[in-house]
């Protein structure tokens, strides 16, 4: 125990602030040093996990506006955005509303059929 109030220290207190100072490690440089300047472009298809289509059916049961109203819920669009997949839908049959990955689109296709809206997921 070192005499902390007292002002007296023990031998071994020194000892150790000697030993822990001389052998304390260097500042450790990297081995390899980052690439500066070089960026890949996300656009570029090769390398990267294959894409997911979310597609989204028409039917004959949901209206129009609640369509609309999911498509807001399920991805945050703002509501023109959303419209405009649902006369996609309503016009052409379908719509493709997302590019994700698996596990993107599968959660996806599952929320818009929690709706009641026919949706699948095709590989890109």
């Amino acid at each position: 125990m070192s005499g902390a109030g007292t002002g007296t220290e023990w031998p071994l207190d020194k000892a150790a602030g000697f030993f822990y100072l001389y052998f304390m490690a260097e500042t450790a440089t990297p081995e390899v040093l980052p690439e500066i300047g070089h960026t890949e472009k996300a656009d570029e298809k090769t390398g990267l996990e294959p894409g997911y289509l979310v597609v989204c059916w028409d039917d004959p049961v949901n209206l129009m506006d609640y369509v609309t109203h999911v498509f807001q819920t399920v991805f945050g669009w703002a509501k023109g955005k959303a419209e405009h997949h649902m006369m996609q839908v309503h016009n052409q049959g379908k719509s493709v509303l997302a590019r994700e990955s698996l596990e993107k689109a599968e959660h996806y296709v599952h929320q818009l059929q929690k709706y009641s809206l026919h949706a699948t997921m095709e590989r890109d």
